[in-house]
């Protein structure tokens, strides 16, 4: 799912913080000697001066980091990688430092400001590594190993060696049950020889964890939401419980269409659905098959995004440039030309790059860029309105201190482009930029939202699901050997599907997924999902939209933009339900915006599913 995949470097590229660096990426010379930890005495001035001095010393860090990373993402050979293991494990040893190190001031009594960048510094690292001679350079070497067996990740499939960009295309194109099972099949091999890596790096991540107080990495995670780690778990559930029943609803319609297609053999019409019939290499979105369970009592959408591209003459950098302009007409400033100097906008010829679309802020300042290998289809336009989210975001709170320069928390970064991309596909919008000729009416509704809810709503429960397994991991529930039938396990009870047949005795297939090799915390993605809509409404009553929730696009409503703006400026400064009330009015998590979004298709969705026996055993 592109459009809110980031790598673990463009994560540090993007925050500039520890939050998202420490076991990422850093200065490929040694850091200058740290300060004695008791030159700063557990006094309320000691603590100021301690994260003054953390900020400056990594301040003038960062921007190294981030180029090294951005020249291992996009040019991997193995002189780069052993440039940014090197440079992951000089920046994790910081880290580890500057964390335990803040642990001595945490019975001080301080100003809030100083507290929250204590405990920024304290929870916030990825990769904490043990505070022991090796150990940061052997988390550093597994990390970069991992990510960059994935990115270079081939397998062979009708005599020829193919990525996973062509077997993402075969999979969301084919309607062949045997190509699906192949391409969804044959992706997994590439897996399972980063068994053994991941077990020892969560082993010494763990150790790491607990040198800083935590039970476990886990709990280090969850601790970075301004609530305890088991309430944040808890909230998540409640979450999910919101949705749930849509959920199941959309899952009962489409395992009947697809039964419909082909058959009790392939796909029985009672319990799970396969999981490599949905068009999607691990089943999180669902769009691509938008053919097989279309409305057969509707008429079908009269324009199709991406024809409309291609017949409009969009590049990939036009749809950059048409992604610009959605927020410069809410009254953002352009993005600085460095921008399109410097990104990576389609995927360079005759070296490895990292095809994963991610938003980069290099310097911390000014130089934004995007990566991604952008070709011209609906997928994309999405995709890339997303990116560019992250970088006006990331442009927005420059100029907070080092440690606020950051999302709210992790769901806040990958919701704001979400927010603007639901307003980008509409056909509202496609009209205001002159794709869309006019607008289609209300009989086009259910199968617009049927396309949304294919991709939006069919992946809430895998955005659950991957760090469901990974905490269980972490805390030792569940241990190596029961790696893969614990990530089945979860398949089934979150998203009801099955592998298309059995697995091997050696498979990895969390490993298949890029963020668990590139060890990037997935919930963010999971509570986007819900944040989104609840920018999206509070967006929709500003600019005075009195239309369905669906229908609304807020393109040109510089009003909204100044709000919006208001809100990404304070960065991690401040609680994030501080900034939700900023922008919302609202300072809890709210998933009834989705349902308002989504209730004219529940009710559709309800009566198509008459008679059936909706529901699977978990």
């Amino acid at each position: 799912m592109k459009r809110t995949l980031m790598t673990a470097a463009a994560a540090c590229a993007l925050t500039a913080s520890l939050a998202a660096c420490a076991s990422m990426e850093a200065n490929a010379q040694a850091p200058a000697p740290a300060p004695d930890a008791f030159a700063f005495p557990a006094t309320p001035d000691g603590a100021r001066a301690f994260v003054e001095d953390a900020e400056a010393r990594l301040t003038e860090l960062s921007e190294y980091a981030g180029r090294v990373a951005w020249v291992r993402n996009t040019y991997i050979t193995h002189d780069t990688m052993w440039l940014e293991s090197r440079a992951n494990a000089e920046y994790t040893e910081l880290g580890v430092q500057l964390a335990t190190d803040a642990a001595r001031f945490n019975d001080v009594q301080v100003d809030a400001a100083t507290r929250r960048k204590l405990n920024i510094l304290r929870q916030s690292l990825t990769l904490p590594a043990p505070n022991r001679p090796g150990a940061a350079t052997e988390l550093a070497e597994i990390a970069t190993r991992l990510d960059s067996t994935y990115a270079t990740g081939r397998f062979e499939h009708e005599g020829e060696q193919i990525t996973l960009n062509q077997a993402e295309e075969i999979i969301a194109e084919s309607r062949d049950p045997a190509v699906t099972r192949a391409v969804y099949e044959g992706w997994r091999t590439v897996s399972p020889g980063m068994r053994d890596d991941y077990a020892r790096l969560v082993e010494v991540a763990n150790e790491g964890a607990r040198d800083l107080g935590y039970a476990d990495t886990g709990a280090m995670w969850r601790s970075g939401y301004d609530m305890d780690p088991d309430a944040f778990a808890a909230e998540t559930d409640r979450l999910w419980n919101q949705v749930q029943p849509f959920y199941e609803n959309l899952h009962c319609y489409v395992r009947s269409r697809l039964n419909a297609k082909y058959g009790d053999a392939v796909q029985p019409d009672t319990g799970p659905i396969r999981a490599d019939l949905l068009g999607n290499m691990w089943s999180q979105q669902w769009g691509n098959i938008y053919d097989v369970v279309a409305p057969a009592n509707l008429p079908d959408s009269s324009y199709d995004l991406t024809e409309l591209l291609v017949e409009a003459d969009y590049t990939p950098e036009k749809i950059a440039r048409t992604s610009e302009q959605f927020y410069t007409s809410v009254g953002l400033a352009p993005l600085p030309e460095s921008f399109w100097e410097r990104s990576q906008i389609v995927r360079p010829e005759g070296r490895e790059v990292v095809c994963h679309a991610s938003a980069w802020n290099v310097d911390n300042v000014e130089d934004l860029r995007i990566k991604m290998c952008t070709r011209v289809n609906a997928e994309d336009f999405q995709t890339m309105h997303h990116e560019l989210g992250h970088n006006y975001y990331q442009r927005a709170y420059n100029q907070q201190p080092f440690l606020f320069r950051n999302g709210a928390n992790d769901g806040f970064h990958e919701a704001i482009g979400d927010f603007a991309a639901l307003s980008a596909q509409t056909p509202t919008y496609l009209n205001q930029i002159g794709l869309l000729d006019t607008i289609p009416g209300e009989e086009e509704d259910i199968p617009f939202l049927l396309k949304t809810a294919l991709d939006k709503i069919a992946f809430l429960p895998f955005g659950l699901m991957v760090d469901r397994w990974r905490w269980d991991v972490q805390s030792g529930k569940t241990t190596p050997a029961q790696y893969n039938d614990a990530w089945s396990a979860n398949m089934l009870r979150y998203q009801g599907l099955v592998p298309p047949g059995p697995r091997p005795a050696d498979a990895f297939d969390p490993g298949a997924k890029y963020h668990i090799p590139g060890n990037v915390p997935y919930t963010r993605y999971f509570l986007a999902h819900i944040y989104q809509f609840q920018f999206h409404r509070a967006a929709c009553e500003q600019a005075g939209w009195t239309g369905p929730l669906h229908r609304c696009s807020v393109y040109g409503d510089e009003e909204v933009g100044r709000r919006f703006n208001a809100m990404m400026e304070m960065g991690q400064s401040r609680p994030w339900p501080e900034a939700m009330e900023a922008f919302t009015g609202q300072r809890e998590n709210d998933a009834s915006a989705v349902a308002e979004y989504f209730a004219p298709l529940n009710a559709w969705l309800t009566e198509q599913n008459r008679g059936e026996d909706c529901g699977w055993e978990a």
